[in-house]
């Protein structure tokens, strides 16, 4: 391809590609208008629980037990989450991260702490 497409909003995949009017990610299938590609302001300054301020590409652990929808299993405590991305809260989670062992998804800063 000639001209430098942006990566996947989504999973940041850079292997985008145009199929018609939207741009398409091959790993993560998101579909999205290019034009519609506006950063979303995000909140000035995301904390963990103890209060240590959280930037993009931080790595935090999992302070309690979540129950993810759909799987028998859980996200144990001491879960070490490498890379994350601060994103505009929805419906409370204000992280999107990739888990181990259970794929991308969107957390709470109240229940990461910043590994230090």
């Amino acid at each position: 391809m000639s001209e430098n497409l942006p990566p996947c909003p989504k999973c940041q995949s850079f292997y985008t590609y145009e199929m018609g009017s939207l741009l398409v990610c091959p790993e993560c299938a998101n579909e999205w208008q290019p034009e519609a590609e506006e950063a979303e302001p995000v909140a000035a300054e995301v904390k963990d629980s103890v209060g240590n301020v959280l930037a993009d590409g931080d790595t935090v652990t999992i302070v309690k037990d979540l129950k993810v929808k759909g799987s028998s299993t859980s996200v144990k405590v001491g879960t070490k989450v490498r890379n994350i991305r601060l994103i505009s809260p929805v419906d409370g989670h204000d992280i999107d991260a990739k888990v181990d062992g259970f794929g991308s998804m969107y957390l709470k800063s109240s229940i990461v702490k910043k590994v230090i």
